[in-house]
């Protein structure tokens, strides 16, 4: 290992993130992380909260400090794409016409924005947010007193929508389920967000979709499929992303939702791992899954270098992320797409509770609203941090006991 040579494609949290496990990890050799991004590797969450809103720098938001790679001996290629992997000659093959030999490839090349085929989406105020460009061009637009129309109020629409009201903007939202993260959440969680956020001031326009946008040289107007028409300055579409796949795929990788991994980060092709919003990994708990969130981002990147340098320990993390919404904290543990059956220890009425989402009788999953604590606690003392027990062992539960705040919830993870 000291004389290998690791290559990381893509250069965000993922990718950086096992840079530096790797070299935690006691790697000596050569080690190269190229990114398509011309900026040092930085975190995404703040884009649609402290960022968006000015509040944050931008400084403040990059995975390691600049000085961290050279330091390290890490060769870090920014503003470079890979164009194309041999991985019978262990070459990546660089847009500028460069190729890097590896030993081991780690690709973490992430996501791109679903493209808006909506007829008037090339008119110049409509907006998406993945980089730091996106969200410098979104503040430029967002001048007190304007409108803006969100599109999706999944987490990315749900925050948008959120900073803006907080940075003065009147804020109308297209969705188009009953609820906001009716999908994630399920509609009982999906109408307390929705109250939060009528009572900020966000018109909220559910079960419809955007049929056209119009404007005489930029954006000034959405119709909506129901017929509503909603004046606005700019708009924001949060309609998810798509897995960066594209480059393992040629070379051969099994892609389905992403590129298919194993436990241990590794892809279908030798010496050839994946890791971020861009791997479809097989967990021990949950089953086949690709996750965006940040924790799994910086997790699975230190997992696949881990995986790298031959360690044993696969990747079984207990999946949990949060979301900022005004002054609200959702936070969740777990993974259920589905589920037979919704527990509320708390009043939800009242927007300070913990959800338990059942299926079979199990708990797969587990969310709270300015309740429950961080889900990573390091104690394992909070609430929800307790909870992530009963998902890893798939303990039976019986709904009155979750439900009974008298019930001590590591009496339950203990039985």
């Amino acid at each position: 290992m000291k004389t290998a040579r690791f290559v990381i494609v893509g250069a965000a949290l993922a990718g950086a993130s096992a840079a530096v496990a790797l070299r935690e990890g006691g790697f000596a050799g050569e080690l190269t992380l190229i990114g398509a991004e011309p900026l040092m590797p930085y975190n995404r969450p703040p884009l649609s909260k402290g960022y968006l809103r000015g509040q944050d720098r931008f400084e403040d938001q990059l995975v390691n400090p600049p000085a961290y790679y050279a330091e390290h001996g890490i060769t870090l290629r920014s503003g470079v794409r890979a164009d194309a992997i041999d991985a019978t000659r262990k070459i990546v093959s660089l847009e500028r016409g460069d190729e890097v030999p590896y030993d081991r490839l780690l690709v973490a090349t992430g996501g791109r924005n679903r493209t808006l085929t909506t007829p008037g989406a090339d008119l110049p105020g409509i907006f998406q947010l993945r980089t730091v460009e996106d969200c410098d061009r979104i503040r430029a637009a967002a001048k007190p007193g304007r409108r803006a129309v969100v599109i999706g109020m999944g987490f990315i629409g749900s925050e948008v929508a959120a900073s803006l009201r907080q940075m003065g903007i009147e804020v109308t939202a297209v969705e188009g389920h009953p609820v906001p993260l009716a999908r994630v959440l399920g509609p009982e969680v999906g109408a307390v967000l929705a109250g939060i956020h009528r009572e900020k001031g966000v018109e909220l326009v559910l079960e419809d979709s955007v049929a056209v946008f119009e404007g005489a040289g930029r954006v000034e107007r959405v119709r909506t499929t129901n017929g509503r028409v909603l004046p606005c300055d700019f708009v924001v579409a949060g309609i998810g992303i798509v897995p960066n796949a594209e480059l393992l795929a040629a070379a051969g990788a099994t892609v389905d939702n992403g590129v298919l991994v194993d436990e241990h980060c590794r892809t279908s092709l030798p010496d050839v791992y994946a890791a971020g919003d861009v791997a479809n990994h097989l967990h021990p708990v949950f089953g086949r899954l690709r996750v965006e969130h940040w924790n799994n981002g910086y997790r699975q990147g230190r997992a696949a270098a881990r995986a790298m340098l031959d360690g044993p320990e696969p990747y079984d993390y207990m999946h949990s992320f949060w979301s900022d919404q005004y002054e609200h904290v959702v936070e969740y543990i777990g993974f259920a797409p589905t589920w037979d059956r919704l527990v509320f220890r708390g009043d939800p009425a009242g927007r300070k509770f913990l959800g338990f989402y059942l299926k079979d009788g199990v708990v797969r999953a587990a969310m709270g609203l300015d309740r429950g604590g961080d889900p990573e606690d390091p104690k394992g003392d909070s609430e929800l941090a307790v909870v992530a027990g009963l998902i890893r062992d798939r303990v039976p539960a019986d709904p009155g006991r979750l439900a009974d705040e008298g019930v001590d919830l590591k009496r339950l993870a203990r039985t």
